[in-house]
């Protein structure tokens, strides 16, 4: 193993930043997250024909560049100090993850050019209003090409023109592929707690619906590892631009005659913040290094990645807050984007301490 990015990979890391840096400043998210779509159209083109980001990690036999998980958290990493509004995470990792593991090769020359050139947004229906991401939380059955239930917290489900949907089928779950405009889908937009990450709604009454390969909840637990994965290497993004900001702020902002930094308290905050975003960083691309070269530690190192930065995540976007002071409670501060953003990501596909019981049923605790 290399503990140290290769000058390509810290290129890629550059070109992200200052691409994002032009296109997600926090005036534009603040725009993008009050509309309905949530995300700006030209941008998401720009990144497919421009950077080739949709199709990052898609083999290049199904229309992708073919690099791997390391480099996808990159760019992952780079979107989370960013807070970037957009269907990437629900359409490149969420969906096209679940086609890589789960989906036949004719499933995948059918649906993955086409989001790896941006033209297709997908995403994954798991989870129910039951709020459970495990197997015994799936309660939408899928019968002879159709399907019946309800999911909720889908990710760009609004936008989606192709849902992968978790459904019950005999005495498996498998994955289903599922037109988003088919007769029997309603959709509906739902206000979440973080608006720069959209989640809907959906109702599938006799939805007409494919089988996606022929796996059942093995497939979709692979799936959720490398979800866990993606989210983890965004959390540490975020992290870091917390650890940023209240930095910058400390240095700047004078009171008493001095810069606040210089106070033992605020110090300790800073640097307590430091060690937080570096054990994340460590997880992060553990986990990353596991999921680019298939390894079995992928197993105990997806649930550890997801649990540990969320917590970092949390304590940074919390202490950037008090580190700020009053200003960093209201509204026109960007600390407040950045902590609600922490709060969702935790919950999204389990928080830590789900995912610290999937760590201990693995390890046989």
């Amino acid at each position: 193993m290399n503990f140290a990015f290769s000058d390509e990979q810290e290129e890629l890391r550059r070109t992200i930043r200052r691409f994002l840096e032009d296109k997600s400043p926090s005036t534009e998210v603040r725009r993008l997250m009050e509309t309905d779509q949530g995300y700006d159209e030209a941008v998401w083109k720009q990144m497919a024909s421009e950077l080739g980001l949709q199709g990052l990690h898609i083999p290049e036999e199904y229309g992708g560049q073919g690099y791997t998980f390391v480099e996808l958290g990159i760019v992952l990493e780079e979107m989370g100090r960013a807070l970037l509004p957009g269907p990437f995470l629900s359409s490149v990792c969420l969906a096209a993850n679940a086609i890589l593991i789960a989906g036949t090769d004719d499933q995948k020359k059918s649906l993955l050019p086409e989001i790896a050139s941006g033209e297709r947004i997908a995403t994954l229906a798991l989870a129910e209003p039951t709020g459970r991401w495990d197997a015994s939380g799936i309660e939408a059955t899928a019968t002879e090409g159709s399907i019946t239930g309800s999911k909720a917290f889908v990710v760009d489900g609004h936008i989606a023109r192709t849902l992968i949907v978790a459904a019950r089928a005999g005495n498996d779950v498998g994955l289903f592929v599922v037109d988003a405009e088919a007769d029997g889908v309603k959709r509906e937009p739902v206000p979440s707690m973080d608006p720069t990450r959209k989640l809907a709604s959906i109702e599938l009454t006799n939805a007409p619906a494919e089988r996606l390969g022929d796996r059942g909840w093995d497939a979709i637990e692979a799936t959720l590892d490398t979800i866990s994965v993606c989210l983890a290497a965004e959390m540490t993004g975020g992290a870091g631009r917390c650890l940023d900001m209240a930095v910058d702020y400390a240095k700047n902002r004078v009171q008493f005659g001095r810069p606040i930094g210089q106070f033992q308290a605020i110090k300790h905050k800073c640097a307590d913040m430091l060690l937080q975003v570096e054990s994340a960083k460590t997880a992060a691309y553990y986990a990353m290094w596991a999921a680019a070269e298939g390894s079995d530690d992928l197993k105990t190192a997806a649930p550890i990645a997801k649990a540990a930065c969320a917590d970092a995540y949390n304590h940074c976007a919390s202490e950037n807050i008090q580190v700020h002071g009053g200003i960093g409670f209201t509204w026109e501060h960007d600390a407040q984007l950045y902590y609600k953003r922490a709060k969702s990501s935790e919950l999204l596909f389990g928080d830590a301490v789900y995912h610290r019981d999937v760590l201990a049923d693995r390890l046989g605790i």
